[in-house]
């Protein structure tokens, strides 16, 4: 039986924006490259782009053997772990796509890996040619791609026999996987343990892989080049923080008491003086957006929002305490207390979705600020739910956190997928 690698990406110039995806087929023994495919799809997403390279790729592979099997390499975790049938498919866009790439070759025919971005180049190199040549009004033509010239050819490999992926759509995990679930395209490096605990911290990476198991642990090789590492701040006080009310992404969004003003001056102070930040990012919400503000114009760098980075949606609980959610809707926060999927009053965020938002938007941010160290200006759950992912811890530990406001932490994300820890909730800066 023949076996094939498809190579596949996709990528958004804007997310959604022009978009455009490749697909390379080789054969697995040799590395010759027996087909590519290449298309530009107008506006829509990264993801969507990155299903639809998925698509093309298995379609290709199919039309040179309908018998073959078929080992997928993409640098995109979000949609390796979903078709693998670890993480759940809910966007509207992408159910149908992931469900015909399960209806291509039947499912124990068909394997899947993530792979670092500089090991996906030629199915890059694919997507943005269409998407140049969709920008000037052109179809993608074979003959003048110069994408197969460009890079080397696919290593042959052999895929690894833990786990076989069936391509099923919208396939439904456990409890302790779905929540647990990771996102993107990443990077790495070591000294961030003295990065924020001392002086020192690198960033995170761009176009991302979803990873959807956790990044493994352990020791990286050394010549995995420097990590994406994300130095995580909470934002400091606002009114409702003393009071321990729900404060997500559906309510008032307050802006810093002046207690959370002083904060992030002691903690622009301390990273100034660390000097290792390159970059900040913040949740698009009031408090983050005035706390990262405070921070980059002390560090000299100008903040980017981005809209994954906010809190969860706490639906009917926003502004309300504990106690009084406890009062008004015990059953509700009895499920939510239980089970990650489940959503607080009126139509809240639940952690599983919010996991996966994030993880979503760590890929994509690794992506981007590969081998850098990136400041993310976030909220609890974020937060929360990044150490999580990073330790492959199961969803109740979100409950076992205590994260104060305007705290640090930090997670470096090597090439091959590894996560390390190197600090969380460090306050030392804030007395």
């Amino acid at each position: 039986m023949r076996e094939f690698i498809v190579e596949a990406d996709g990528g958004s110039r804007g997310n959604p924006g022009p978009a455009g995806y490749g697909a390379v087929v080789s054969d697995a023994a040799t590395g010759e490259t027996l087909a590519e495919a290449a298309e530009y799809l107008g506006a829509t997403t990264n993801n969507v782009a990155e299903y639809s390279g998925l698509l093309a790729g298995l379609r290709a592979a199919h039309e040179l053997d309908p018998q073959a099997t078929v080992h997928v390499r993409m640098d995109s975790k979000l949609v390796v772990e979903q078709m693998s049938g670890r993480w759940k498919i809910k966007h509207p866009a992408m159910k149908p796509l992931a469900a015909e790439a399960a209806r291509v070759f039947p499912p124990d025919r068909v394997t899947y890996e993530w792979v670092p971005r500089e090991r996906n180049k030629h199915a890059d190199r694919l997507a943005n040619e269409a998407m140049d040549a969709g920008q000037r009004g052109e179809p993608w033509s074979a003959s003048a791609s110069r994408a197969a010239l460009d890079t080397p050819a696919a290593r042959p490999v052999t895929p690894e026999p833990s786990e076989p992926s069936a391509g099923g759509a919208d396939a439904t995990v456990s409890r302790a996987e779905a929540g647990s679930a990771p996102a993107g395209k990443a990077a790495d490096d070591v000294r961030a343990a003295q990065a924020v605990a001392t002086p020192g911290t690198e960033t995170a990476a761009a176009r991302g892989p979803a990873a959807a198991t956790t990044p493994s642990s352990g020791w990286a090789p050394a010549d995995m080049g420097p990590p994406a590492t994300f130095v995580l701040l909470r934002h400091g006080e606002t009114p409702l923080t003393p009071q321990k009310r729900f404060s997500g992404s559906g309510g008032s969004d307050p802006s810093l008491s002046d207690a959370g003003r002083e904060q992030a001056e002691r903690t622009a102070a301390a990273l100034a003086r660390r000097g290792t930040v390159q970059a900040v990012v913040a949740s698009p919400l009031a408090r983050t957006r005035e706390t990262a503000g405070i921070v980059a114009a002390r560090l000299g760098l100008e903040v980017s929002v981005e809209e994954g980075l906010r809190e969860t949606d706490f639906g009917a609980w926003e502004g309300l305490t504990f106690a009084e959610v406890r009062e008004r809707h015990p059953d509700d926060l009895n499920a939510w207390l239980s089970s990650p999927d489940a959503e607080p009053t009126g139509g809240g965020e639940s952690f599983a979705d919010t996991a996966t938002r994030v993880a979503a938007t760590r890929d994509k941010l690794t992506a981007a600020y590969a081998g850098r160290t990136v400041l993310l200006v976030t909220h609890v759950t974020p937060i929360k739910t990044l150490i999580r992912l990073a330790l492959g811890a199961p969803p109740e530990s979100l409950f076992r956190m205590e994260l104060s406001a305007a705290s640090l932490s930090a997670v470096a994300y090597y090439a091959d997928g590894n996560a390390s820890v190197r600090l969380f909730n460090e306050t030392s800066h804030l007395r």
